[in-house]
């Protein structure tokens, strides 16, 4: 099996596109339907180099993620690190996850998330990529939690895999259509969870619009 090349200067642009071409691709088609030679085509290079810079499909798949989801949290801790009102910050978070960002949208990579989870299931070189992405998501709702002043003392840890968990699972009856968990409801109960756990004053009212 071929190694990953290493990131060089002269080599990260075309890394780059190519890991873009498979993110594009992957969340158009899902994991399975898109193969190496569907990358190399909408990236412009041979099958051979989508090979020899990433191995596998399955270093691939993570490796698209991994650099779709890198702009997202540096862009995400950036405005978080502005809002001083945890309940703003909470709000956020829940819309980055449960909410489509437009008309029949869905936000950020789920699509790219909903391949990595099933292919983690069983490959261990996704399963490795899982774990660290999962874990940096959890940071970042720490981190949200912690820079603000609570009212009870809460195991801002556990409540990060608690929240996490619970958006996880919002997410996908959203994404999904579910005819009793759309939007406006799944953000509700994310809020109230967030709420009850955290101590905080109830919001006033749903942030999102009914369908």
């Amino acid at each position: 099996m071929a190694e990953p090349a290493p990131a060089t200067e002269n080599n990260e642009p075309r890394r780059i596109e190519m890991l873009r071409a498979a993110a594009e691709l992957i969340c158009e088609r899902g994991f399975g339907d898109t193969r190496i030679a569907d990358v190399a085509k909408r990236a412009g290079v041979s099958s051979a180099l989508v090979i020899y810079y990433f191995g596998t499909r399955d270093r691939l798949l993570v490796d698209a993620l991994r650099y779709s989801e890198e702009s997202f949290y540096e862009a995400g801790e950036r405005m978080l690190a502005e809002i001083p009102s945890l309940h703003e910050r909470l709000s956020l978070l829940i819309k980055w996850t449960c909410v489509p960002s437009a008309d029949n949208e869905i936000p950020g990579a789920w699509g790219l998330w909903f391949d990595l989870w099933a292919q983690a299931f069983r490959h261990d070189e996704v399963k490795a990529g899982r774990v660290e992405l999962d874990a940096r998501w959890r940071k970042m709702i720490i981190d949200a939690v912690k820079s603000a002043e609570l009212d009870t003392d809460v195991d801002v840890r556990m409540f990060a895999l608690e929240f996490s968990a619970l958006l996880d699972g919002l997410s996908i009856q959203v994404a999904l259509e579910d005819p009793e968990v759309d939007s406006a409801v799944a953000y509700d109960i994310a809020m109230r969870f967030a709420e009850r756990e955290l101590n905080l004053p109830a919001e006033k009212a749903s942030s999102v619009k009914k369908r």
